[in-house]
């Protein structure tokens, strides 16, 4: 089973900046992507970002474009969400998510998640 952690929330003022870490551990065999979620209190949870480990494309919602910036480190297994021009909108508990294969059947495939890192942008 896989283990996340997540790092790097905290508050900070509008227009500001903070980078999310989340590192990846146990028993993978293949990770297939890995992104960025986040659930504001009485809101839905909503996808911030994806890269796919096999291509490295990206995607972002449109609301954090041009702001937010994900990467990854293949060696040390983690996932990195470099966010700024922050706004108060942007702030919300903050997830990592991996999809990964366990082994080599297309069967083994599953999702974990980290338990979630609170982003507070207020003035």
């Amino acid at each position: 089973q896989v283990q996340l952690v997540e790092s790097g929330g905290g508050l900070v003022q509008p227009g500001g900046s903070l980078r999310l870490s989340c590192a990846a551990s146990g028993s993978i065999f293949r990770i297939n992507a890995m992104g960025w979620y986040r659930q504001a209190p009485g809101k839905e949870r909503e996808l911030v970002a994806i890269i796919n480990s096999g291509s490295d494309n990206t995607q972002y919602a449109g609301s954090v474009k041009g702001r937010f910036t994900i990467s990854a480190d293949a060696v040390k297994r983690t996932v990195y969400l470099q966010m700024d021009s922050l706004k108060p909108e942007d702030t919300a508990v903050y997830y990592c998510k991996i999809d990964y294969s366990k082994n080599f059947l297309s069967s083994s495939r599953t999702t974990g998640w980290g338990k979630g890192t609170l982003v507070t942008v207020s003035s």
